[in-house]
């Protein structure tokens, strides 16, 4: 059982920035196509590449003529799905796993199923994806799948575990004694317990995520060169720094910001709930 802790004045500071760090980039991500839309935020026509703020728009534009607000308030849609697309998968599939690993009873097969799990948690994952590029299975879909199964052995372990705690043994062998049906003891009673470690669980591994697709958009791996997405506008502008830092530093920004404020969010949970991350 955890106990909250109360805030201090410090503790309260450091969250209103966690919530500056990562509303900005989200905000960015979720209303920024809109606002694009919206606004009529785009280069002026025939724009060249690298123009100053001014001539090509209120930040200029990138190495290939585009305008650097507009790439800024469009690239983190794609950053926000996929890590919350190739989570999502590796806890709809994890989540259930863990569970039924806790329940049975058939300690072979659950042996076994954890020995295979190893063996993806021992692989490094940018290995993984640069196996799908050599074997041209590149986009969207395998790099949300690649990233999930990266994740899943960590997922599994981490529900098991929970679910597997002595305190919650006990409460789940009273309910079975009582007549409750296996279902309910093991998949809802035993979700319900899992559900606090998870989300902490799930808040770190965002960042996990977010820079696997980031480093995996950087090489090329996933996104095609004439996306928007905040990774790929980087790689597509290395060069630039000193002729537009702009092109650059704008959505690096976004990135850090988004990956430090979901952090801070993570510890200012576990710190306010006693929760362990």
């Amino acid at each position: 059982m955890t106990t909250a802790v109360a805030p201090s004045r410090a503790s309260t500071v450091v969250l209103v920035v966690a919530v500056v760090l990562t509303g900005v980039p989200l905000l960015a991500a979720l209303a920024g196509p809109a606002l694009v839309a919206v606004l009529g935020i785009a280069a002026p026509p025939g724009a060249s590449a690298l123009l100053p703020p001014g001539d090509g728009g209120m930040l200029g534009t990138d190495a290939l003529g585009r305008d650097v607000l507009a790439l800024a308030l469009t690239g983190g849609t794609s950053v926000v799905l996929l890590t919350a697309g190739a989570l999502a998968v590796a806890y709809a599939v994890g989540t259930p796993l863990g569970l039924a690993l806790a329940a049975t009873t058939r300690r072979r097969a659950a042996a076994a199923v954890l020995r295979v799990l190893d063996v993806l948690l021992v692989l490094p994952s940018l290995l993984i994806l640069l196996v799908l590029a050599a074997t041209d299975r590149r986009g969207v879909v395998w790099l949300l799948l690649a990233a999930a199964v990266v994740q899943l052995p960590a997922v599994v372990r981490l529900v098991r575990s929970a679910a597997s705690a002595p305190a919650r043994r006990v409460a789940l062998e009273t309910m079975t004694m009582n007549g409750e049906p296996w279902w309910r003891v093991h998949l809802l009673e035993t979700a319900r317990f899992v559900t606090g470690p998870v989300l902490v669980d799930a808040g770190t591994r965002f960042v996990l995520v977010l820079t696997l697709l980031a480093g995996a958009n950087f090489l090329g791996i996933g996104l095609g060169p004439d996306s928007s997405d905040w990774a790929v506008v980087i790689e597509q502008n290395t060069s630039s720094l000193f002729l537009a830092p702009a092109t650059l530093l704008v959505p690096a920004g976004l990135l850090v910001s988004l990956a430090a404020g979901v952090n801070l969010l993570v510890d200012q949970l576990c710190d306010r709930t006693g929760a362990t991350a």
